[in-house]
């Protein structure tokens, strides 16, 4: 038996913030990790209000935090209220990984390239002149279509209720200055159409989490030859991965990516090649608990 790991004085301690944050897998797959490079180093789970997150932020600096990931409802509330991003966060309106600088808190968003490390592993290693469908307007949404995007995709459809969301991510992928061909797409049967075209489909909504809800779109919106994710990952396969899989589509749950965007995070604080096979091995063990 191992013996367990000890936390002195020396310890440097990271977490990731939420509200709930109870279900994250973040803690298992980081402690994995400090573990496997040898880091004096503890991840931890704290739950926080949006209308707190400054606040902590600014605490948890002076208190010698490593780092932070952020996770919802805090990434946008970051976005608008940090004063130091990188690129990374400015370009995906949304903030996941915060390091603490001399200058001060800096946000970063690795949630993009930590979606487009995953897509590559499952075996599409290019999105240029592919045509995507994602599913939902919501924070989620807005990096994986940003990231798809600057990724050179030819067209990139927002399936999703909430027309004022919908389209001001569709005039923001505009704005990018890529040359990608987008759309608000809101009545049903367009959208099913949509799904069903589409070479790369993205779950982006929080739809699929409860128990015995229905997926958004029933086997007969898919077909072979195509990819579908859905980033929810506590689920191992949601009803829209079942669908899809009925449907004749290669899935794959969120997992991937929330491996790769840590592995990013991971990289950015400590400037060290991140150990991503102890990492998964840690998802996918925490996974089965």
């Amino acid at each position: 038996m191992t013996s367990p790991r000890k936390i002195g004085p020396q310890t440097v301690p990271y977490a990731v913030l939420g509200h709930p944050v109870a279900h994250s897998l973040s803690p298992a797959m980081h402690n994995a990790a400090f573990e496997a490079m040898g880091l004096d180093a503890v991840y931890l789970a704290f739950d926080v209000t949006a209308d707190r997150l400054m606040a902590t932020l600014t605490s948890l600096r002076e208190l010698g935090f490593g780092g932070v990931n952020l996770t919802l409802p805090l990434k946008e509330t970051a976005r608008e209220e940090m004063q130091l991003l990188h690129e990374s966060a400015r370009r995906a309106g949304a903030v996941n990984c915060v390091a603490f600088t001399p200058e001060g808190v800096r946000g970063y968003n690795t949630d993009g390239d930590g979606f487009l490390r995953a897509l590559a592993e499952l075996g599409m290693d290019s999105l240029r002149g592919r045509s995507v469908a994602v599913l939902g307007s919501g924070g989620a949404a807005r990096g994986v279509a940003i990231a798809c995007a600057h990724a050179g995709a030819a067209q990139i459809a927002i399936v999703a209720r909430n027309a004022k969301r919908a389209e001001r991510l569709t005039a923001d992928l505009h704005a990018t200055g890529s040359s990608v061909e987008t759309r608000a797409v809101l009545e049903a049967a367009a959208q099913e159409q949509e799904v069903r075209a589409a070479d790369l489909v993205v779950q982006c909504t929080p739809v699929g989490l409860r128990p015995g809800e229905p997926p958004l779109f029933q086997a007969d919106a898919f077909r072979e030859g195509q990819w579908v994710v859905d980033t929810i990952y506590v689920v191992p396969e949601t009803p829209l991965m079942k669908a899809a899989r009925q449907g004749g589509a290669r899935v794959a749950n969120g997992l991937g990516m929330l491996l790769h965007q840590g592995a990013l995070s991971l990289e950015i604080w400590t400037g060290a090649e991140a150990p991503v096979e102890a990492m998964r091995t840690a998802l996918e063990e925490a996974m089965t608990l």
